[in-house]
């Protein structure tokens, strides 16, 4: 029997798993891939996607804190607009859980190896270590990943804050002349990728009914995530401009640039050390909400009903982690030894995220009111336009959606085994009606 693992998340521990999907690391190699885009002008894009981001978080905050659900985004387009919806958001999310954590293990295992002075045969030691590292803490239960998560992301904050200020210094006007060298289209482009960096409330909305109170934490655990992550990417994206001025549009790791310059010799080994909490932390809470995930499609009849063990609260789904575990390793094995770039891996997973994000501002149009519902138009337009912008690589999550909108929904699902809470407002948020 899949007992309970007597563990359910509280503020700290809820806002390091935030914080952890959304900070991830991204931060490591989006600084270069936006700067390729855009020259300097990509602090705009920065700035832009992290203003234009809140409203989504706060969305995903009040919906999570009203439908506390192990379905996330699957289950609000459930309740918004049916199965079929659900199926399409569900399987979208599911498809790029295994892109977007190899995507994850290869940024932390290329840092690593930069740092050591080792090739790629390292590289792809490290990222496989990092796969099995995050399915095993999450085999675990929350109880060990969610106080792994917890110690992690305050060493991380910690570090990126201490090397932003130790670079300040080194801050030249001239690094960002000529400001826009790739007109808008290039903020544009930099945007399209940026999106990786500020996905992740839609993975943590699966760990909602996780919460020890849903209504209260999630939406408190949500504006601590924005506060961190809008100070370390904000400061990062200026002092990455002002002090590499080209290299960071021609260095993949920028960050570590950033640190030689800032403390010197120290920088590698601390930028290894960086790039495997980073990894580790992103990659801990996408498995975790795809795990919960699969479950939930389950005992909502979209998968096999033996993965649906496991989805109610404080339980760990065992059986949904072991199949999510079978893509990631496929699709490993058949990136790993050929040497596929990191930037067609980032764009699916964004391309797919910004789907499942799209459906979840739709839902809450529907399920909101007030400002809540205000807050839900504006995160519809924004995360549309950044969908718009993945171009070609819209073709994955639309095929994800077409093959989930083929299956056959089993009549008599298993009941929601989650509370539904009553129709209070959550400030600022607005009212479900």
């Amino acid at each position: 029997m899949n007992r309970p693992d007597g563990h359910r998340i509280g503020l700290a521990q809820g806002t390091a798993l935030l914080t952890g999907a959304v900070l991830g690391p991204g931060v490591l190699a989006l600084p270069h891939l936006a700067a390729a885009a855009a020259g300097p002008s990509a602090v705009v894009a920065w700035a832009v996607l992290l203003g234009l981001g809140a409203p989504v978080a706060l969305t995903f905050a009040a919906l999570g804190a009203r439908h506390p659900d192990a379905g996330g985004v699957a289950t609000f387009a459930a309740r918004a607009f049916g199965p079929r919806a659900a199926l399409a958001a569900g399987f979208c999310f599911y498809g790029a859980v295994p892109v977007g954590v190899l995507a994850g293990a290869m940024i932390g295992g290329d840092h690593v190896a930069a740092a050591a002075g080792l090739g790629r045969p390292a590289s792809a030691g490290v990222a496989v270590a990092l796969l099995i590292a995050a399915f095993a803490a999450n085999h675990g239960g929350l109880r060990l990943s969610g106080r792994i998560q917890l110690v992690l992301v305050a060493v991380l904050t910690a570090l990126l804050v201490a090397a932003t200020l130790a670079s300040a210094p080194h801050v030249r006007a001239g690094n960002f002349t000529p400001f826009a060298p790739h007109g808008p289209l290039g903020v544009a482009h930099a945007a399209g990728v940026l999106f990786f960096a500020f996905a992740g409330w839609e993975a943590a909305s699966h760990l909602s009914a996780d919460f020890t109170d849903p209504r209260r934490l999630l939406p408190r655990a949500t504006v601590l995530t924005l506060a961190v992550v809008g100070v370390l990417y904000l400061g990062l994206a200026v002092t990455v401009t002002g002090v590499l001025g080209d290299r960071a549009a021609t260095s993949p790791v920028p960050l570590a640039l950033l640190l030689e310059d800032g403390i010197g010799g120290a920088a590698r080994p601390v930028t290894g050390g960086a790039a495997l909490v980073l990894s580790f932390v992103a990659m801990n809470t996408y498995v975790a909400g795809g795990a919960r995930l699969g479950a939930a499609l389950a005992r909502d009849g979209a998968l096999p009903a033996v993965l649906a063990r496991g989805s109610a609260p404080g339980q760990v789904p065992r059986r949904s982690l072991a199949v999510l575990a079978v893509p990631t390793a496929a699709l490993s094995l058949a990136v790993l030894p050929t040497g596929v770039g990191l930037g067609p891996l980032m764009r699916v997973t964004a391309a797919c995220l910004a789907a499942v994000t799209v459906i979840g501002m739709a839902s809450a149009t529907r399920l909101l009111t007030g400002r809540g519902r205000a807050l839900a138009r504006v995160g519809a337009v924004f995360t549309g336009v950044v969908l718009l912008s993945c171009g070609l690589y819209l073709a994955v999550p639309a095929v994800l959606a077409a093959t989930a909108l083929r299956r056959r929904i089993r009549e008599n699902p298993a009941p929601d085994p989650a509370p539904r809470p009553a129709p209070e407002a959550v400030p600022g948020c607005g009212r479900v009606s």
